[in-house]
């Protein structure tokens, strides 16, 4: 769960992604300025893939339902991402609406890394309910 950069009237105030992979990296920084200047940095880093809102789903204290997310289909450009680990609010329990099923048109690729914790699935629950 991470806080939502739009600040637009009715904005979503949280985004939210599943992490596929906690990494960390160190990076060689080199400053143009001053010929011969490196340091070396460490870089971590999640690997996401993202939830979007489900549309014509009125949730929250006035609507007193919980927030309903899916994943964002495949042909969507940043449906997997990298994102800082200082930037993420909290973790948080999504369950599956069961009642509403399972998709493969979200991801059309039977096997996935962002399935990785589920072997054997080639799909995924079409919307889930953010525990709050």
């Amino acid at each position: 769960m991470l806080r939502s950069p739009e600040t637009d009237e009715g904005a979503e105030p949280y985004w939210y992604a599943r992490v596929i992979g906690i990494y960390h990296t160190n990076v060689w920084a080199e400053r143009a300025d001053i010929p011969g200047a490196r340091s070396v940095r460490r870089m971590e880093f999640l690997w996401v893939r993202w939830f979007g809102k489900e549309p014509q789903y009125i949730s929250g204290s006035c609507g007193a339902r919980l927030p309903k997310v899916r994943f964002v289909k495949s042909t969507v450009e940043f449906v997997f991402s990298f994102v800082d680990p200082a930037n993420v609010v909290r973790g948080c329990h999504l369950i599956p609406a069961f009642h509403e099923g399972r998709t493969v048109d979200l991801l059309p690729v039977p096997q996935s890394a962002s399935r990785c914790f589920n072997p054997g699935e080639d799909d995924d629950w079409l919307n889930f309910y953010v525990n709050m």
